[in-house]
This record gives C-alpha cells, sequence and structure tokens, in this order.
C-alpha cells in the first residue's frame, strides 16, 4: 500500500474510534443471569470479491460464543476461488478452517488470537509445478469493533502471523487486516 493510503486508512481508523458509541464487541451478556447458548452466540464472516485481471471470491463464516463479557471463542471455516490471468497455472481453491478467541480490553478495544490452516496450491520450485500443501498460521493481535443496531457490528482486525514462513506460507506477509462483519 501506498503511503498516502496508509495514512488515509490511519485516519479513518482513528476516526471510527473517537466518533462511534461504545458498545462491547459482539454483545452484552450478564453472567448472573445464566442466559441460555443461543443468546450467547454470535454469528459472521467475510465476503470478498474482486474481479479483473485477478479474480479472488471469499467466503468466510464463522460463528462464536460469548463466554464472559469480555471474552469470546469460536470457529470459522474459508473457502476461496482465485484467478490471476498474468501467469499460466495460477487459477484454483482454497480451504480452511480457524479457531480464534477474543478478548474485549476496552469497549470497542480487543486483543485477538487465531489459529488457521489453509489447504492452497502452492508453486514447488524443485518441481516446477503446483502441489497443494496445509499451511498454518498462527495469527496474534487486536482491532477494533464499530457496533450498529442493538446486536451487530463491524470489525477491524489488525494481525501478525507468528508462524510466518516466506515459503511455505499462504500469505505474502506476516501481516494481515481483516474487516468482518458479525450479528
Amino acid at each position: 500500500m501506498s503511503l498516502l493510503k496508509n495514512n488515509l486508512l490511519l485516519l479513518a481508523l482513528m476516526g471510527l474510534f473517537f466518533f462511534s458509541n461504545p458498545s462491547f464487541a459482539q454483545r452484552e451478556i450478564d453472567t448472573e443471569a445464566k442466559p441460555p447458548l443461543k443468546d450467547r452466540m454470535y454469528f459472521g464472516g467475510n465476503l470478498g470479491l474482486q474481479f479483473g485481471t485477478v479474480t479472488l471470491i471469499d467466503v468466510s463464516p464463522l460463528v462464536g460464543v460469548m463466554i464472559t463479557p469480555r471474552f469470546s471463542s469460536g470457529v470459522g471455516a474459508t473457502f476461496q476461488y482465485y484467478d490471476d490471468s498474468r501467469f499460466q497455472g495460477a487459477e484454483g481453491t482454497s480451504y480452511g478452517g480457524r479457531l480464534f478467541s477474543r478478548f474485549n480490553v476496552l469497549p470497542n478495544i480487543f486483543l485477538h488470537g487465531e489459529y488457521e490452516s489453509i489447504n492452497w496450491e502452492a508453486y514447488d520450485y524443485n518441481a516446477e509445478d503446483f502441489r497443494r500443501i496445509w499451511s498454518n498460521a498462527l495469527f496474534l493481535g487486536g482491532g477494533y469493533f464499530a457496533p450498529f443496531g442493538s446486536r451487530g457490528g463491524a470489525n477491524f482486525t489488525f494481525l501478525y502471523n507468528v508462524l510466518y514462513d516466506r515459503e511455505n506460507s499462504y500469505y505474502a506477509e506476516p501481516y494481515v487486516i481483516r474487516v468482518g462483519f458479525v450479528m
């Protein structure tokens, strides 16, 4: 990303931080009332669409549960189709899953930990061909929750892959920025 785009992104996120209504990420629960599991669950994920020279379709649903008023955990799945017409053979699918936990430090600020495993077609330089491999990542970071409505909101998450391996990683860089929605 260019320096101008980075500065605009930072400015937009700061604006969300300073001008939004405080609310706990996902939803508030009263542990003394012992709410049923269905009232502590939340659903969401990411949907990404990009068309052109590089086509990418990403569907990544998730389900989580509030364990305490500030701590939640959950699971998610990922399916992606990609086609990069600049390179021969750069078309395929990737799929996998993740386990995550989140701790609300402040009403809209959270810490996030996630283990992810993705199966994808990596280029094997020795065989000079693509082969399917599993790539694991351990993401640590944090984010910001921007609430809208009584149950939903958007998550802006900044993560760093502590298991990053340039040769076999699914991601081009060890850091990942995500925008997702929950309800």
